[in-house]
């Protein structure tokens, strides 16, 4: 288990990118599940800053583990309490003007792994973990 804590900015999503590939390389995961599980991340974390925190000052910590097949990023922050595997499926039948600007995110995040779980921290806060499966059996 690795765990690294960082600053909430958007100029700190390359890191970011590379603390996940990093890691899940010496785990040694299989490539394309960790470009799948940066990809989750990157939204994840990405929302976290732009919207949890709005931009202003706040910290994120990354976990990243192996838990038997799977490749798994536990991700907490100290911003307003947000649940995104209550976020309903975008429409995506909707014409694209019909459609709103953004929204995707949380889309994507299903989308590129396996299992979402989540957690609302006590007393603030969230706590987001990503399940990949990564690993042969």
């Amino acid at each position: 288990m690795v765990t690294k804590n960082f600053k909430a900015e958007l100029e700190n999503l390359a890191t970011i990118r590379l603390f996940i590939e990093e890691t899940a390389n010496e785990f040694q995961a299989q490539r394309k599940a960790t470009c799948d599980m940066i990809q989750a991340v990157d939204e994840a974390v990405t929302n976290i800053i732009v919207h949890g925190y709005l931009d202003g000052p706040g910290l994120i910590e990354l976990t990243v583990e192996r838990e038997n097949d799977f490749l798994v990023v536990r991700i907490r922050d100290q911003a307003p309490i947000f649940d995104p595997t209550a976020v309903p499926p975008p429409d995506l039948n909707l014409p694209l003007e019909e459609r709103p600007t953004g929204g995707l995110g949380v889309y994507f995040m299903r989308a590129f792994v396996d299992e979402i779980r989540y957690i609302a921290l006590s007393p603030g806060g969230n706590e987001l973990t990503l399940f990949k499966r990564a690993f042969l059996s």
